[in-house]
């Protein structure tokens, strides 16, 4: 699979988060969070600096899921990428 121009495919990492006082957050209060973390599985050919297995957070409001060889992938933008691990 290859992604065309600056869009990069994705899978989205399930995080159990911590807070500052020993609380841990579900997936569910997680998942109301903006920005999520994602493994890169596929860099557009426009992509510079963004390549497969790189770990990444995203702006989750600009992603749409698909399904790729019936394994369901979401596809950002480089643009919604934030962070980069």
């Amino acid at each position: 699979m290859q992604p065309i121009g600056k869009f990069i495919v994705i899978k989205i990492v399930e995080e159990e988060l911590k807070t500052q006082s020993g609380m841990i957050l579900s997936a569910e209060d997680v998942n109301q969070f903006r920005y999520k973390r994602a493994l890169v599985m596929a860099s557009g050919t426009d992509v510079l600096n963004i390549k497969k297995d790189d770990e990444i957070y995203y702006d989750k409001s600009h992603s749409f899921t698909m399904l790729i060889n019936g394994e369901q992938c979401t596809i950002i933008r480089e643009s919604d990428v934030v962070v980069v691990l």
